[in-house]
């Protein structure tokens, strides 16, 4: 068992290397990123405020915003290199400055050192070289000048437009805008997973890492809540359904079960929002807390906290509750005809002690078995559900990044879903072998 646990655990880290380079490689690849998301915003206030009549698209806005834009979002990079400096293997650029060249040759760049200091540093340029005179935190800190030609300048506009023909690229190195030289000051360093740094949300600015943890402890507590409720509800009715098969009680929980299974979680939700929630006002309508929580008495946090969990609760819980329950009465059926019961009974061993210390046991392993689909629905929540209630959970957090298509914040929430994924089946495994005796990974 314990050289299983090791080489899975080994197997982790290429595991997941592979989802994320997969997903990494996709948002990469699928247009729509984070720069036309930034100008979709952009042309939707201009016509909510009425300021302008046309929308901002790439081919109008300013060629120095948009490569400011790439350069926070590391666009600019192939997608290899790109997905090294995302796992801290390979520095990457985490700040730069830049200024053109003027008639004398000459270019003042402003840098702020790690300290606050900010000076002005003049880059004087010969041929392809440059010279220039700087403080020594300029250096201490990691700082480099280079210079870029007004062709390196008309290639990245070549590759983000998707442009090969040479011709149009020399005559785009040729326009206004492009031909002259630029000194640019950068710094690099070692930023990401290895370091502990996932980046920052652009819609938010927020730190990728901080973000999760804010919204993990609601899609935590409903998710461990309802998974208790679940397995503490569904496998005693599981096994009582199963002993009292074809009885009233069976076939009347049994109804009920099939109605709860066949009622979508989200569905359910909106019903028991609109009607126990608006119009009787019962419950509230949105939330896990109300307004000054915070400063509520105990007494009265777990009375808020309770109410507002009740609905979602209840609809996290009816679409496993069914399918445990069932999974528990079938299983159980079918062990409690096998021959090795009736040869336990024969034997002399009562018929209940045969149930609980031959026949459940046996028929748990199914139910171990999807022990890792738990736990990912325990940290991940349900999108759907936290929508309906407006709970800033996880999930919520996973479907705005999607819909924002925020890079950094999806490769995060992909990570943390993924780890506790393979977390969740490797439990799965050690809970069957504990419970099978049949099962051995050595």
């Amino acid at each position: 068992m314990r050289r299983y646990i090791i080489r899975r655990l080994m197997l982790m880290p290429i595991t997941l290397i592979g989802i994320t380079f997969v997903v990494f490689f996709l948002t990469r690849m699928v247009p729509g990123g984070p720069i036309e998301r930034i100008l979709q915003e952009q042309a939707m206030s201009s016509l909510l405020g009425e300021k302008s009549n046309s929308v901002p698209t790439l081919a109008t806005m300013a060629e120095d915003d948009i490569e400011r834009l790439e350069e926070a979002f590391n666009l600019q990079e192939p997608v290899w290199l790109s997905y090294l400096q995302w796992l801290g293997i390979r520095r990457r650029q985490v700040e730069n400055a830049k200024a053109e060249f003027n008639e004398d040759g000459l270019a003042y760049i402003t840098l702020t050192s790690l300290d606050g200091h900010s000076a002005v540093i003049e880059v004087q340029r010969a041929g392809d070289t440059v010279s220039f005179h700087a403080e020594p935190w300029f250096e201490e800190e990691g700082w480099r000048i280079r210079l870029e030609s007004p062709m390196e300048r008309a290639r990245r506009w070549a590759a983000r437009h998707k442009v090969t023909d040479e011709e149009t690229i020399a005559a785009r190195a040729q326009k206004p805008q492009f031909n002259k030289w630029r000194a640019v000051a950068y710094r690099k360093a070692f930023d990401g997973l290895l370091q502990g740094q996932l980046g920052k949300s652009y819609k938010y600015n927020e730190p990728v890492w901080s973000m999760m943890v804010d919204r993990l402890p609601a899609s935590l507590y409903l998710g461990i809540l309802g998974a208790l409720i679940s397995y503490m509800v569904s496998i005693p009715l599981g096994v009582f359904k199963a002993l009292t098969h074809r009885s009233l009680f069976d076939g009347v929980t049994s109804l009920l079960i099939f109605i709860g299974y066949a009622v979508p979680g989200f569905a359910l939700g909106a019903v028991l929002l609109v009607y126990l929630g608006a119009r009787l006002e019962f419950f509230p309508l949105y939330g896990l807390t109300s307004p000054g929580f915070e400063s509520m008495p105990f007494a009265e946090k777990v009375e808020d906290l309770a109410m507002h969990t009740i609905l979602p609760l209840s609809c996290y819980v009816v679409a496993s509750f069914a399918m445990t329950t069932m999974m528990m009465k079938n299983n159980l059926m079918g062990h409690l005809s096998a021959d090795y019961m009736r040869t336990a009974v024969a034997k002399g061993v009562s018929y209940t002690r045969a149930v609980w210390g031959h026949a459940f046991r046996n028929s748990f392993i199914p139910i171990a078995s999807t022990f890792g689909s738990v736990v990912c629905a325990v940290v991940g929540g349900s999108i759907l559900i936290e929508r309906v209630f407006d709970i800033q959970g996880f999930g919520m957090l996973s479907f705005q990044a999607l819909m924002d298509k925020d890079y950094s914040l999806i490769m995060g929430t992909l990570l943390l879903s993924s780890v506790f994924i393979i977390i969740g089946n490797l439990l799965s495994d050690i809970l069957v072998a504990l419970i099978d005796p049949r099962v051995k990974f050595e």
